[in-house]
């Protein structure tokens, strides 16, 4: 059967932006020649940003970093392309299926900055690192270096795999407080040795937000012939970079977190003199061992999630990056630099505004992180999440472009009153 893509005005396949117009596009035109810096601070500017959103309004939610919720547009872009794959079934999925998927896995790479041959479309960060970490060619002694405050699922594949395989894991502790890169970089060179395959590290820690010296990293280990996995899970569309300025052999991240995708969507980028080198998560049929979709094989799945990339997309683009960026690093430097200061207060975020953006951690000291997180919920109405364990001990506060400074100037008081009551 001939291939051939949905209705033009459906822009299914992502030709057309649906975001591009409208009384929003037309408004941030108006915005054109001011600073990202000038609107950062801006309330009534994000509050009308806000308004593109329904939020639930029972708690203040400061834990946007499991999943961002969609724009109320995006949301109904979705629907719609659940609506439509619904309307068309098997001729759908076995006619453009996997050509509209091509065409949103290269916006993705787009604004990853990479080319489209070298990065697929998953279902989410844990697939797609752990298709790395499961499918490179171990053997028995090769050792893997990692950090305690990497994501769990990731710690948890390579007790797997040296299970499997007799890998040795050396777990390393990131500092809260580095006082330089190198301070960063030396912790993880001096953990190499000529058994060092591989070392998985985070582009942004999702428990604290320090955003780690990937690049400086990348260029040290391949200097001792090592390749590097990051853990990008917070920071495509939160921080802006292109994934090969970073040298980087492997990247994988979300798309549902700061990109504001439904769920499900993930990306993970393979250098190309890689790709050959990697298992299939899934068994894929004859394919040229540089062609990076023979690692995207994962059977019948929810292709209508895929198809809202344009739409998630285009909302970014339409904000800005650069000033999504900066109002997000506004929002964390305006409430901390209030409570760092404060008795019994534990900021477990870099202090300096370039090691962190969007995402921070603070905790009260002789208050365990679950007693604190509920205490937010119950006395301030403010939702957050527990981080109890590799050397960080608190909540993980993490606000939205829709957080008003009215918010958290709630959350400071509440962390005011805490700290006093201790």
């Amino acid at each position: 059967m001939k291939k051939r893509l949905f209705l033009k005005s459906l822009a299914l396949a992502g030709i057309s932006a649906p975001l591009s117009a409208g009384a929003m596009d037309q408004w941030l035109a108006k915005f054109v020649d001011k600073s990202a810096e000038s609107i950062a601070s801006d309330d009534d500017f994000w509050m009308r940003i806000r308004g593109g959103y329904r939020l639930k309004p029972d708690y203040i939610n400061l834990e946007s970093g499991y999943y961002n919720i969609l724009p109320t547009e995006i949301l109904e872009y979705y629907i719609m392309q659940i609506r439509e794959v619904n309307y068309q079934g098997s001729y759908y999925m076995r006619t453009v299926q996997w050509d509209n998927k091509r065409a949103m896995a290269a916006k993705v790479a787009a604004l990853a900055g990479c080319s489209p041959d070298e990065l697929i479309l998953t279902r989410n960060t844990t697939e797609s690192l752990d298709m790395v970490i499961g499918g490179i060619h171990w053997n028995a002694g090769d050792e893997a270096i990692m950090a305690e405050q990497d994501y769990g699922s990731m710690l948890e594949m390579f007790k797997q795999v040296s299970k499997r395989f007799g890998v040795v894991n050396k777990i390393l502790s990131v500092p809260n407080h580095p006082e330089s890169d190198e301070e960063i970089v030396k912790l993880y060179a001096d953990a190499i040795t000529d058994k060092t395959r591989l070392i998985l590290v985070s582009h942004m820690i999702n428990i604290t937000g320090q955003i780690l010296p990937i690049q400086k990293i990348c260029d040290m280990a391949h200097k001792k012939g090592v390749e590097v996995l990051v853990d990008g899970a917070h920071a495509i569309a939160h921080i802006q970079f292109n994934i090969p300025d970073l040298h980087c052999d492997y990247y994988g991240a979300s798309l549902h977190k700061w990109l504001s995708t439904p769920l499900g969507v993930g990306l993970l980028y393979v250098r190309r003199e890689r790709i050959g080198g990697i298992w299939p998560l899934l068994a894929e049929g004859d394919k040229s061992t540089i062609d990076i979709s023979r690692l995207n094989h994962i059977g019948t799945h929810p292709v209508h999630t895929d198809l809202a990339i344009s739409s998630s997309v285009a909302f970014y683009q339409m904000i800005g990056a650069e000033r999504k960026e900066t109002r997000l690093r506004f929002l964390q430097q305006y409430w901390t630099s209030k409570v760092r200061n404060l008795p019994n207060v534990i900021v477990n975020t870099p202090v300096d505004p370039k090691r962190s953006c969007g995402i921070a951690n603070v905790g009260i000291k002789g208050m365990k992180p679950g007693e604190m997180s509920d205490l937010l919920l119950k006395k301030y109405k403010i939702y957050t999440v527990a981080i109890d364990g590799a050397n960080v001990y608190g909540c993980r506060i993490t606000p939205n472009i829709f957080t008003s400074t009215a918010e958290l100037d709630v959350l400071v008081k509440a962390l005011t009153e805490m700290g006093a009551s201790v």
